[in-house]
């Protein structure tokens, strides 16, 4: 058997569970696969910045794979729809039995994925599909009722009961090189058209070894401080690996493994940096499991079926400023221009910059949901999804719609001296720590002077105003 390796999002060699059954059963070598869909990207909203990460990504793991004696192929379609043939055309042309592949669960992927399965077992060769995007499969954790789970907190503890019966996590080791096939790895190319925009090569370093390194750094020198720093973004308190876990550079089993050693085997106890990290990447289960259960999320409809009730505001002059990072409220405009400079946004900031434009300027979450794929590096619709959705009131677990972050109240809590607000403001950099946070009231005389803009909403006002709206739909 010579198996045919489809890789997506999971661009490691370790703990890669399709690329290590796939080892498992050639007897006659394998080849791997990659495919660059341009338009479908577009039209998924990924980002310059993103692709350009995932390129630099699947370059290192072409040089892994030729070490293993596996080609790393390159095919490119406009869309999915091509796909079956064109990965047929390559298994026959190579000689490969069948396909093996990691599942991705979003709408578009699995119909993607059926079509292929459809189309091979039709040639006569096989298809062998895993879970390996999270620690426990997506159907793998049902209520008492069987239903799937749509409140954070219960699903967290039956998961980490789950994985404690399970005997914890357990991680792949690198398959051993195969024997060699006559075909040579394909070109990755250095850019597709159509993406071309920010790309920070200097932040986002690629490849698996980094990632490792990088998880290394985090748990040896963060992990104990995670949850006093998460909150800061003016600290290097996150883990920053959220772009590798996007692409798969990086596998959560190999995050949690390491967190939980770290915290001496134990998951909900132990270190309070250590807790809530691992708490953070069951998040990220639980958002995945969301999207199995409810697909809706994934077409554009709210989880909260009363949501579809809202009618927001229109204003692409408030929308325009707030992409801009130019809302007149600093902490937001700190958090927008982060994004725009890095491809990152700190996760305090995505809550704060999220609910000020569903909430306070009162703008459908779509339009900010879609902005933040377009721009992120982690660009990630389960995580970027279910995060709009909370912050929105939209979505499962959601925070209730009268809890509204006070934009000026996070920054005076989580960057109490404005470091944040003069790294990415630079033009409020002379304002003294108090009114930094808000010049527009506290220091009014000093935005003739600064080219400022005075805020774009009432914060009260709004909020209140937003509150209404919410309850005369939901309380019905």
């Amino acid at each position: 058997m010579r198996p045919l390796i489809w890789f997506r999002s999971d661009l490691r060699v370790r703990d890669n569970t399709a690329l290590s059954e796939a080892c498992r059963a050639a007897d006659e070598g394998a080849a791997a696969v990659f495919a660059i869909c341009p338009r479908q990207w577009q039209e998924h909203g990924w980002s310059p910045i993103k692709v350009d990460f995932l390129l630099r990504n699947l370059a290192d793991l072409s040089r892994a794979l030729e070490e293993m004696n596996i080609p790393l192929l390159i095919l490119e379609a406009p869309r999915f729809a091509g796909l079956p043939e064109k990965l047929l055309e390559i298994a026959e042309k190579h000689r490969c039995g069948g396909i093996w592949l990691n599942r991705e669960y979003e709408v578009d992927e699995r119909r993607r994925d059926e079509a292929v399965a459809r189309l091979f077992e039709r040639a006569g060769r096989s298809f062998h599909a895993f879970h390996d995007q999270l620690a426990l499969p997506p159907d793998s954790l049902r209520t008492s009722q069987g239903k799937f789970y749509t409140v954070f907190t219960p699903f967290r503890r039956r998961w980490i009961a789950a994985v404690e019966e399970r005997g914890g996590i357990t991680c792949l080791r690198k398959p051993a090189a195969l024997e060699p096939v006559r075909a040579r790895p394909g070109r990755v190319p250095s850019s597709v058209p159509g993406f071309e925009g920010l790309r920070r090569p200097d932040i986002w370093k690629s490849g698996e070894q980094h990632a490792h390194s990088r998880l290394r750094s985090f748990i040896e020198g963060r992990l104990g401080s995670y949850r006093e720093l998460r909150d800061i973004p003016a600290e290097n308190g996150t883990s920053t690996l959220s772009p590798y876990l996007a692409l798969g550079v990086l596998s959560p089993r190999q995050c949690l493994r390491a967190a939980i050693e770290a915290n001496r085997g134990r998951i909900g106890s132990g270190s309070p940096g250590a807790v809530t990290w691992i708490s953070e990447l069951i998040w990220r289960e639980f958002y995945r499991h969301v999207l199995v259960g409810f697909p809706r999320v994934c077409m554009d409809q709210p989880f909260d079926h009363r949501a579809r009730k809202i009618r927001w505001r229109e204003s692409e002059e408030d929308l325009g400023r707030w992409k801009q990072g130019k809302t007149g409220v600093p902490i937001v405009d700190a958090g927008m221009r982060q994004l725009a400079e890095t491809g990152w946004m700190h996760n305090r900031l995505r809550m704060v910059t999220a609910m000020f434009l569903s909430k306070n300027l009162f703008l459908d979450w779509r339009l900010g949901e879609k902005h933040f794929l377009r721009s992120l590096v982690d660009g990630d619709f389960a995580s970027n999804n279910g995060g709009w959705q909370w912050s929105a009131s939209t979505g499962t677990d959601a925070a209730p719609y009268f809890r509204i972050f006070n934009p000026v109240s996070q920054s005076e809590r989580f960057d109490p001296s404005g470091d944040f607000i003069r790294r990415f403001v630079p033009e409020l950099g002379s304002l003294d720590d108090r009114t930094i946070h808000l010049p527009a009231e506290r220091a009014p005389e000093a935005l003739r002077r600064i080219d400022y803009p005075a805020p774009v909403a009432d914060l009260k006002r709004s909020r209140q105003a937003a509150i209404e709206k919410f309850k005369a739909k939901y309380s019905r």
